[in-house]
């Protein structure tokens, strides 16, 4: 058993393997000295993860799928995050390939998680 509920869920278990991919992009783009770009994809993706674990500690169920709500926009934040850095250059094709297949089904999962809970 873990200490908070958050910690069981699949979907921020998947949030944060995919944060930890996201973060080596933002490092990539810090190291191209693209400050700001780096700083919006850490926060975007941190956002994934936070919503979730922020809104499973909500009393009630529709105030958690609110929480999920910010947290499946932040999947498309990071996606359009990453469709600029492959843009402006600071990722290539081949790493965008690998992190979509994560968001996408992670986006999907977080609408179905939501859709199970009583609103």
């Amino acid at each position: 058993m873990t200490d908070f509920r958050f910690e069981d869920l699949e979907i921020w278990k998947g949030a944060n393997e995919a944060s930890d991919l996201l973060f080596d992009y933002a490092d990539k783009a810090e190291g191209k000295k693209c400050f700001k770009f780096a700083d919006q994809l850490r926060a975007a993706a941190m956002s994934i993860s936070n919503n979730i674990a922020e809104g499973s500690g909500s009393f009630s169920d529709k105030e958690f799928a609110n929480f999920l709500n910010i947290s499946r926009r932040s999947v498309f934040e990071c996606a359009n995050i990453v469709n600029i850095f492959l843009r402006r250059k600071l990722i290539n094709q081949e790493e965008k390939k690998i992190i979509f297949p994560k968001l996408i089904p992670l986006s999907k999962k977080i609408t179905n998680f939501r859709k199970k809970l009583k609103q």
